[in-house]
């Protein structure tokens, strides 16, 4: 029963869109997941995916994107990985990154959601891990 399951809240784990610029000045957009725990996390797996206006509206009124799954073995105590890239195109949407893991047998998971045009200029922080700048979801 569900009141038997433990929802153990996610703490240290959290997910950035971060900015670098390539050799030509020009902006390139990543999403990060970046393990702040002291201890490895294993059997990553991250859901992304992008939709406009409320989740319960119908699925016929919404502009969507494709729904991308990523994987990663593990992610080490204080390490990060880069998820995908993402294209400003997307930042006017709900973009929502589902992300589980297990530490040791037991498993967690976490919906981080970018709400529409959070991704802006004024947005923008120090991502120490990165060394970038990016708008961090905890």
């Amino acid at each position: 029963m569900k009141k038997d399951i433990d929802f153990t809240p996610v703490e240290g784990v959290v997910v950035t869109i971060a900015r670098r610029f390539n050799e030509l000045n020009e902006a390139e957009w990543g999403v990060y997941l970046i393990n702040q725990n002291e201890t490895t996390i294993t059997n990553v797996f991250v859901t992304s995916r992008g939709y406009s206006g409320d989740d319960a509206k119908s699925k016929a009124d919404q502009e969507r994107t494709s729904t991308l799954r990523h994987f990663f073995t593990e992610i080490g105590a204080g390490q990060w990985v880069q998820v995908e890239t993402i294209m400003p195109d997307v930042f006017h949407l709900n973009n929502e990154y589902w992300v589980s893991f297990y530490v040791g047998s037991k498993i967690f998971d976490k919906k981080f959601i970018f709400v529409p045009d959070s991704i802006v200029e004024e947005n923008l922080q120090p991502i120490a891990e990165l060394g970038l700048d990016g708008v961090l979801h905890v």
